[in-house]
């Protein structure tokens, strides 16, 4: 049985596989790619729906447990393969 995580943006359940992982490393959001670094992570669609919800209800913030504000820029603008799409389809 696979696991199953459930989105911060959407607050849908989903296997551990379509989501990916962002964890807190040095008060910025990173994108754990492996999905095996150490602490705490937090598990969100890859879909710009899900990643702007997740950020403007502070989402990241709350369920990595850390206190103050993390940096999002790290992982705002260029997370989400539909924003690539986007940026491949101006060119």
């Amino acid at each position: 049985m696979e696991p199953v995580r459930t989105c911060v943006g959407c607050r849908a359940r989903a296997s551990r596989a379509t989501l990916i992982r962002v964890v807190a490393h040095d008060g910025a959001l990173v994108i754990d790619e492996a999905k095996v670094r150490p602490g705490r992570g937090a598990w969100v669609h890859d879909t710009h729906e899900c990643m702007k919800a997740a950020l403007r209800k502070r989402a990241f913030e709350r369920a990595l447990r850390v206190s103050g504000p993390l940096d999002t820029q790290t992982i705002h603008p260029t997370t989400t393969s539909e924003t690539a799409e986007t940026a491949m389809d101006t060119k």
